[in-house]
């Protein structure tokens, strides 16, 4: 039987414009309103307390699917398929993102995940395709036990270029050492075992606090790691040197925090959300002053919804331009946040010659969690997206206008 999803098309939204900022010196936005050449069609997977999401070629079909928390959907049906099972704790649920990787290098991909309070990496081992076609839940395997609890989120990123991704962690105490996992091949190759270890680099003994971004901020060549108030600068060797702090902000930003080149003027930029507030900003690198430190124009982009708590980027329209995609995270802190019990929405933004044109995909249902993925869902060579919040899991399809 083909279960059949009504999906809704979203029309421009007109009502709140780009808002003033509320702290603090008040900023005008950069941001106008001006709807993508885009036909969106919303499918609705399910609605629970996930909020992480992933996209990639689960059953080795070629065709990209999503991972999403205790299910998983193949395209291009999207009809939910379990995976794990997740203990509910306080509101949310004990996952902070999902990562797929081969974990085992059998060919086909897992999931590593981490989680708020408890305090172990795991990642689950994809059952093959029989195991998928029975709908079995796949294998958990303890990876690492971190000793580290308070875990806003997590980002995988190669941070040495060595071709291997590694494993980044943030908290939301600030006091909680700032925390590198290396993946080091440790030579398995029968299939069920971790082909990687796990080797620890703490880069910051007393210093994280919320937000997370990993990028070249110096423009040394090295990705430097980015948190809640400042900057750790990675050495030559980051593995057994020290990294260098730079204090050069203090916000409860989002994760991850887009380190990108947004005018083309050869400096790094940072774009970043407050997580638990008003406010996407464009913080722009104008250069250094004396003593060396480098020095933003902090621009906001927009301040009509709050909690932009994880951002992504990606060329939704097909002109060679990435646009920058975020929303609100509903009901983050269980609405205890400023605008925590407000609709969801979510929201794309171009960037030309320093102003923004803010268009929304959808409002009054779909919002942002912890994770927003994109990438081609149903073949037809437009990039999707698809999220998972408290407000639900949605694909979200861009079809032709």
């Amino acid at each position: 039987m083909k279960i059949h999803r009504t999906p809704f098309l979203t029309l421009p939204f007109i009502g709140a414009i780009c808002a003033f900022e509320p702290f603090g010196l008040a900023q005008e936005p950069l941001c106008t309103d001006k709807p993508l050449a885009i036909r969106w069609e919303i499918e609705p997977l399910t609605l629970d307390a996930n909020e992480g999401c992933a996209i990639a070629d689960v059953n080795g079909d070629s065709k990209l699917d999503i991972i999403a928390g205790r299910h998983w959907y193949p395209s291009p049906s999207f009809v939910s398929q379990p995976l794990r099972n997740i203990d509910d704790w306080n509101g949310y649920i004990q996952s902070n993102g999902d990562f797929p990787f081969d974990v085992n290098r059998d060919g086909k991909i897992d999931v590593i995940a981490g989680s708020f309070v408890p305090t172990e990496i795991a990642w689950y081992e994809n059952p093959g395709e029989e195991g998928l076609r029975l709908g079995h839940t796949w294998k958990r395997n303890l990876w690492v036990d971190t000793k580290a609890s308070e875990n806003e989120a997590q980002l995988m990123h190669d941070i040495d270029r060595d071709g291997i991704p590694d494993w980044v962690v943030n908290s939301w105490n600030a006091k909680n050492p700032l925390t590198i996992w290396r993946l080091v091949d440790n030579g398995n190759r029968d299939g069920k075992q971790a082909s990687y270890s796990l080797e620890q680099k703490v880069i910051g003994k007393s210093g994280n606090q919320h937000g997370m971004g990993v990028g070249d901020i110096n423009g040394d060549g090295r990705d430097d790691v980015l948190v809640g108030h400042g900057w750790y600068e990675q050495p030559e060797k980051p593995w057994e040197s020290e990294w260098k702090f730079h204090a050069n902000w203090n916000i409860q930003g989002s994760i991850p925090m887009i380190v990108v080149d947004l005018d083309k003027d050869g400096k790094n930029d940072v774009i970043v959300g407050q997580g638990h507030d008003y406010g996407l900003y464009w913080w722009r690198q104008t250069g250094k002053t004396a003593e060396g430190a480098i020095e933003f124009d902090r621009k906001l982009i927009d301040n009509s919804f709050s909690q932009p708590h994880a951002i992504a980027m990606a060329d939704l329209d097909g002109d060679g331009k990435a646009e920058i995609i975020t929303g609100k995270r509903y009901f983050a802190h269980n609405g205890g946040d400023p605008g925590g019990k407000d609709m969801p929405e979510l929201q794309a933004y171009s960037y030309v010659d320093g102003k923004f044109t803010r268009s929304t995909i959808e409002r009054g249902h779909v919002g942002v969690g912890l994770q927003i993925a994109t990438g081609d869902l149903n073949g037809d060579g437009r990039i999707d997206i698809a999220v998972a919040g408290k407000s639900g899991t949605y694909a979200i399809l861009n079809l032709a206008k």
